[in-house]
């Protein structure tokens, strides 16, 4: 992963998060290039156009064409990203990298985990483009109202997204429930703000809501694991995860932590705008639930010293 600060601020991604990214937009004959790639990274520095093409059961032309709908400019240029990035892997990397086996023991599988969940967050962060969130959280912190749509796993992501704004005083709302969301939207109007969270970027319930939403005007935005999916086509901002999903490890699994990296970053940018208010509202938030902390309670706190 490119880690410096130049490719950080402009949110450059290394080229198998872009490849991830991009797959399921991919043509045919470009995504069995790119499972190629994907299978066996280090080996594509050793290898010719003409290995990777009949490998993929497709032409030069095409390898070429996928070199350019990732990013760089050819084959020759891919070469050079994949043995820059597999030089910066270490065998230990990659290991943990791997899928879990179903023979790995307890140990192995924890730290799978652990490198897995970590890693998301890194690539997810490396990718983020502050160029692209900014007007996003200017919009946020000037909405009217924001709605959030999320369905399966992405609803709790939604759920803690409303959570955070409303503590700072922003009227959010999240809705899972499809009909719930259709009349939400449907209410909506220009100076509000509609986010639909999707790991795939297809799911119909969330992008029919968002379609809507920004039918009636609202300002729309898509957090999705994949740049070219459909959610992408009815929203005005697009947030992107970096997250690889792996034999245990679906998108109902792996999605959500590089979708909560992205909401926290969302929601301290909006918070920074209502420095003041923001405040306020969390104290008093933390104050109203303080007697509900055990440790607070007069009482435990004498049954502790008896």
């Amino acid at each position: 992963m490119v880690t410096d600060d130049t490719s950080r601020e402009s949110g450059e991604a290394s080229p198998l998060v872009k490849i991830r990214s991009l797959l399921p937009g991919l043509a045919r004959a470009e995504q069995r290039v790119a499972n190629i790639v994907l299978a066996d990274p280090a080996s594509i520095s050793r290898r010719s156009i003409t290995e990777v093409a009949e490998a993929a059961g497709t032409s030069e032309t095409t390898v070429t064409r996928f070199c350019k709908a990732i990013g760089v400019g050819g084959y020759p240029d891919l070469r050079i990203a994949l043995a820059a990035d597999t030089a910066r892997t270490s065998t230990r990397d990659r290991e943990l990298g791997s899928d879990i086996a179903p023979d790995d023991d307890l140990g192995q599988i924890i730290e799978k985990v652990g490198y897995a969940d970590a890693k998301a967050v890194e690539e997810t962060a490396g990718q983020l483009d502050a160029a692209v969130l900014q007007p996003l959280v200017e919009d946020v912190a000037q909405a009217r109202r924001i709605d959030v749509y999320g369905v399966g796993a992405s609803a709790f992501v939604a759920l803690d997204l409303q959570q955070k704004l409303h503590r700072i005083g922003l009227t959010c709302f999240a809705w899972s429930d499809t009909h719930n969301a259709l009349t939400s939207a449907a209410v909506l109007r220009e100076g509000d703000v509609a986010i639909g969270i999707s790991h795939t970027g297809a799911t119909a319930e969330t992008v029919e809501a968002l379609r809507e939403a920004r039918r009636r005007g609202a300002t729309t935005a898509a957090l999705t694991n994949f740049a070219r999916s459909p959610i992408t086509e009815v929203a005005d901002h697009v947030l992107t995860t970096a997250v690889r999903e792996t034999t245990y490890r679906s998108g109902a699994m792996a999605s959500r932590i590089g979708q909560l990296t992205v909401i926290d970053c969302l929601f301290i940018g909006v918070a920074q705008r209502h420095l003041d208010q923001a405040r306020a509202a969390l104290e008093a938030t933390y104050e109203a639930v303080g007697g509900h902390r055990l440790e607070s309670r007069p009482d435990r706190r004498r049954q502790k010293e008896a």
